[in-house]
């Protein structure tokens, strides 16, 4: 499996590529996984789902599946947050692509998603782990650099990089033990 890392501060787009670069992956012939990284108490369950009862009641874990879908939810007794790299090992091994979205300070390999209007840093000239840059504004970028730069706006273009780039992007879990 390919894992690539899509990081960028809030409002950058990165949720936005992402979403457009998994139908231009998967047209490609791909299967495409997501790993997220979101913020403390997020909740995908509703209340008065059984899902939601069994885990109101103190299960651990939930996992429901259906003939189309699974879900697991899995509750932590104590504040704790895993790595991306635990995350990633959670995932089924048939998938081609890994995009994942956040994780900005992980030792993978990532697609610095930039904009200039945001008014934030880029963080490419510190970060080794940073392959290229996905900017709408490729001409204000704050430093020069030797990475590709992407059009943030071209999904498709994206895609085609990452394909003709794919041996680099190649997940060897032992490598991040």
């Amino acid at each position: 499996m390919k894992v690539v890392g899509f990081a960028g501060f809030s409002g950058s787009g990165k949720t936005t590529l992402v979403e457009k670069l998994i139908p231009a992956l998967k047209m490609r012939g791909q299967r495409v996984s997501v790993v997220k990284h979101a913020h403390h108490k997020f909740d995908i369950d509703h209340p008065g789902k059984d899902t939601h009862r069994h885990r109101e009641a103190g299960a651990f874990e939930v996992v429901v599946a259906s003939t189309q879908r699974l879900a697991l939810m899995r509750e932590f007794e104590q504040p704790g947050q895993m790595t991306v790299h635990q995350l990633i090992a959670e995932l089924w091994d048939g998938v081609d692509w890994v995009l994942v979205e956040g994780f900005k300070s992980s030792n993978l390999l990532k697609i610095e998603v930039w904009r200039a209007d945001s008014g934030q840093p880029a963080r490419y000239a510190d970060d080794d782990f940073v392959v290229a840059i996905a900017t709408d504004s490729p001409g204000r970028l704050p430093e020069e650099t030797l990475r590709p730069v992407l059009d943030l706006n071209d999904p498709d273009a994206v895609a085609q990089w990452l394909e003709d780039n794919r041996e680099r992007f190649e997940y060897v879990p032992e490598k991040y033990t």
